[in-house]
């Protein structure tokens, strides 16, 4: 990952370079140089995440048991936070790989949170990305991945470090998680957009039992607010609304097509109608 900036216009340069900030979440603080120092492989940095976090989720399939996991495991912490908490459960260094049980239990946004501030540290492009993913069922579930810009290609790439040799195996995937296809995983803002033209089903994209038009709004208010480096906000609580609360109003709809045209606008507060 050589030359990140090789080729830009100036305009292009400042661009890429507003995506190696560090937000109050992705900024490793006192573990920064510890980060900057591991490889530059984004293969081999999605092996060292694998390394010390595993996935609440998929606990039982690393042999552990759910009653033991603790309130951090489906929260996602700053990164300095989780990094803390990888090193309280064991103190090797960042590149040994621990077994599950000592490992830090997190959510995906946790694995897609800590390689985008990794990539950040090495002055790096790359970002946070809200969406849904096709390879974990048979619709569209909700999912975080890093997208990162590479200097070779000239293009933004995704990369799912939370996909490791077990959950390939178990989803049948074939592809690079370094490097996830573009067929693979849609942000948000794409599949509201597609849902607005009727060329996909709403009913395909959600979150478990949860699916429809509503919670793809959920997502696209998730991914505008992290590319404005808000990695969390009261969004998240959506499973606190009611059902009869899940509902598009006619007056959000321009305001929701500007933000999944256009995710990376400058931030726009949109409140969730649920809460008080």
């Amino acid at each position: 990952m050589i030359g990140i900036f090789a080729g830009e216009g100036k305009s292009d340069l400042e661009e890429k370079k507003r995506w190696t900030i560090h937000s109050r979440m992705s900024d490793p603080i006192h573990h920064r140089a510890l980060m900057a120092e591991l490889p530059n492989e984004i293969g081999r940095l999605n092996d060292i995440i694998q390394g010390v976090l595993v996935h609440a989720d998929w606990a039982e399939e690393y042999g552990l048991d759910l009653t033991r996991l603790d309130a951090s495991a489906r929260k996602t912490l700053p990164i300095a936070e989780r990094f803390d908490d990888v090193f309280a459960r064991d103190p090797q260094p960042l590149h040994c790989r621990r077994p599950a049980e000592r490992r830090s239990t997190g959510t995906c946004r946790d694995f897609a949170l800590a390689l985008s501030s990794i990539l950040r540290s090495k002055s790096v492009p790359a970002r946070v990305r809200c969406g849904f993913a096709s390879y974990f069922s048979e619709g569209w579930e909700d999912h975080w991945v890093c997208e990162y810009w590479n200097a070779a290609t000239r293009r933004w790439h995704l990369s799912d470090a939370q996909i490791d040799r077990m959950l390939k195996e178990k989803k049948q995937i074939k592809f690079d998680p370094a490097d996830v296809p573009r067929d693979y995983f849609m942000p948000a803002g794409e599949a509201w957009l597609k849902c607005r033209r009727e060329t996909v089903d709403p009913q395909a994209f959600g979150h478990g039992e949860v699916n429809g038009l509503w919670f793809v709004k959920v997502n696209v208010v998730r991914d505008h607010y992290v590319l404005n480096g808000r990695e969390t906000s009261d969004w998240d609580r959506w499973r606190e609304a009611d059902f009869s609360q899940r509902l598009i109003l006619q007056q959000e709809l321009p305001l929701l097509d500007t933000l999944a045209s256009d995710p990376a606008q400058d931030l726009i507060e949109v409140l969730p109608d649920w809460l008080p």
